[in-house]
């Protein structure tokens, strides 16, 4: 079917896809925005906090701040799952920094400061501890974070820590037994939904990557699509495909209002 569906639009990849490297990524502006505070968080070694709803863009927009940064001067720490616990994020701080993890907690937690400190001090490069999903972290995990950040006593920064994650994130933050935490947040960046015009921007953007310049979309199922989705980037990247594929099934030559109709019951009936 997908073969039949490129041959149908000439397209010379399949669009709305997520293997697109961080050059060939449609820059709106709330992905601009974020963008922009993750690479100012990671150059002042700060903590900051990303929220957005759900497909909102809030990991495309991190990878491309981070696939930008010389690689000769920064360390990137990864944490897509973070309810492996609080030794689970040492285990990874100190794993993805070449040392061994050592057996208890608590040798542990102080080996993968002493990890982040020798980065930093010895090898010259900023460790970027990014976690991801970050409003399924726990409270103790949050705070084992705040603690790797009294590093010398807040003397000096060794770090930069990028928390990402839904907007229950933020609200979390404000509890009260939070508040130290909370307190140390440099960067905060909620991202919303694309305009109108940027989600029609976004559609012709991915459209010029698989090879077609010209309009497949009418104005009205853009329109749709942007309604429907929200602007929310995956949720346009669902409905747009499902559309097409309508069109196509119509044998229709762009994807129209009935079209992007069709998509929006397919995928937004349960």
């Amino acid at each position: 079917m997908i073969d039949r569906l490129q041959a149908h639009y000439g397209f010379t990849r399949m669009p709305f896809g997520r293997d697109l490297a961080p050059g060939m990524l449609h820059r709106h502006a709330a992905h601009g925005e974020a963008a922009a505070r993750i690479t100012w968080c990671v150059a002042d070694k700060a903590l900051g906090v990303i929220t957005g709803e759900v497909g909102a863009g809030k990991t495309v927009a991190a990878r491309s701040s981070l696939a930008a940064l010389d690689q000769a001067r920064h360390t990137v720490i990864y944490l897509p799952d973070p309810t492996v616990g609080v030794r689970g994020i040492h285990h990874a701080i100190v794993s993805s920094l070449g040392g061994r993890p050592a057996h208890g907690t608590a040798a542990l937690t102080a080996q993968s400061a002493d990890a982040l400190a020798a980065e930093h001090a010895e090898r010259g490069r900023t460790p970027v501890l990014v976690i991801d999903e970050a409003h399924l972290l726990q409270a103790d995990q949050l705070e084992s974070v705040r603690m790797l950040t009294n590093h010398a006593m807040d003397s000096a920064a060794i770090f930069a820590c990028l928390l990402i994650g839904q907007p229950t994130l933020r609200r979390r933050l404000k509890l009260g037994q939070l508040a130290a935490l909370d307190q140390r947040i440099a960067v905060r960046y909620h991202m919303t939904g694309m305009t109108l015009e940027e989600t029609s921007s976004y559609l012709r953007h991915h459209l010029a990557l698989s090879g077609r310049s010209d309009t497949l979309f009418s104005d009205d199922a853009a329109a749709l699509i942007h309604q429907t989705s929200r602007g929310y980037p995956r949720a346009v990247n669902n409905i747009a495909v499902a559309a097409l594929l309508a069109a196509f099934t119509a044998g229709k030559a762009i994807a129209d209002e009935s079209s992007a109709r069709a998509a929006v019951t397919e995928v937004t009936t349960e």
